[in-house]
């Protein structure tokens, strides 16, 4: 039998979208610029499977200049127990930045507390995060609301209190945090970044066709285990042979016996999701691919801009033609 040969390459998308930069995403982080003079921590949230590709280089555009006077930004990896290897990103745990947030808001000496702000791409675990400390800090239920796809926080919600001074020993002064929506990047300039970030769950599943992220998918579990699937088909490169065997079995099938390519494609990258299709990251981290990332940030973030512009002005023209349009009707 000939020996297994995973793809070496993802073929090209050259259609493919490479945004998903929403009216709430641009109304967020505006507001997010309004408030930073009142915020003394920042805590971004990074997907640790996709640690690199999971960067959003708009948050440098609005930190820039605000780390001044004790104000800190504080990274966190989120989904670290999805990832190939546990530790692989260096993160902290809820305890370290509930520490940390003791430990840097007592010096601040502050009369009102300290403020805290989480941020992040969609669907990155802000608002999991959020919870986490809230539960860990003051011992009380979720204050932020959760969901599998993009898009349940669209507003910057009013303060949680994660540390309360009166009841907390080791702490002299109260920290809050605020949730707000998750920004996109304006524009992907790599579209197998823009696979990463839709198979990771930080765009909406209506956006790429669940087959093509299946196929990718599909790709990056063959360079890590192939035999996962194994109850389903023999190791290929086929993303067509792979679903309809996994349909047969799991009776993903439509009437007539035809296979439901994009409802198995879903349950197969959501299978992914959840841990259990093997775990691994999507970003190949080592000290070259981390140096070239930051060769090529001011690169992206002049293009993310750029291309944030050029969508603000589009959506200006439609909302004046759709004025019009609508001037004409009524005429």
């Amino acid at each position: 039998m000939t020996a297994f040969v995973p793809r070496t390459t993802f073929p090209a998308l050259t259609s493919l979208p490479r945004s998903y930069y929403l009216g709430h995403h641009a109304a967020g982080l505006a507001k997010m610029k309004t408030m930073l003079n009142q915020i003394d921590f920042v805590i971004e949230c990074r997907d640790a499977r996709i640690p690199l590709t999971s960067r959003n280089p708009m948050f440098e555009d609005l930190l820039s200049g605000w780390a001044s006077g004790g104000r800190e930004r504080i990274v966190v990896y989120t989904k670290q127990d999805l990832a190939v290897e546990e530790g692989r990103t260096p993160s902290k745990t809820n305890k370290e930045i509930l520490s940390l947030l003791r430990d840097r808001s007592s010096a601040r000496q502050s009369l009102t507390g300290a403020h805290a702000m989480v941020v992040g791409l969609p669907n990155v675990g802000k608002s999991t995060l959020l919870n986490a400390l809230r539960a860990g800090g003051v011992k009380k239920g979720k204050a932020a609301h959760t969901g599998a796809q993009p898009g349940v926080t669209r507003k910057i919600g009013t303060g949680v209190k994660i540390i309360d001074s009166e009841n907390d020993a080791s702490a002299s002064s109260d920290v809050y945090l605020l949730d707000t929506p998750g920004v996109f990047i304006p524009y992907v300039p790599d579209a197998e970044a823009m696979l990463k970030l839709a198979l990771s769950g930080s765009v909406k599943d209506t956006v790429i066709p669940p087959f093509t992220l299946a196929d990718y998918l599909l790709f990056h579990v063959n360079h890590q285990n192939p035999e996962v699937y194994s109850n389903y088909h023999q190791p290929t490169n086929s993303i067509t042979d792979l679903l309809s065997a996994m349909a047969h079995k799991i009776g993903r099938l439509q009437k007539g016996g035809e296979v439901d390519m994009d409802g198995t494609a879903m349950w197969m990258i959501q299978r992914w999701r959840n841990g259990h299709l093997d775990r691994f990251g999507l970003d190949l981290v080592n000290d070259e691919t981390v140096a070239k990332y930051e060769r090529g940030g001011e690169d992206e973030r002049g293009s993310s801009l750029s291309q944030a512009r050029k969508a603000g002005k589009e959506a200006a023209r439609q909302r004046s033609r759709a004025k019009k349009g609508g001037a004409a009707t009524e005429g």
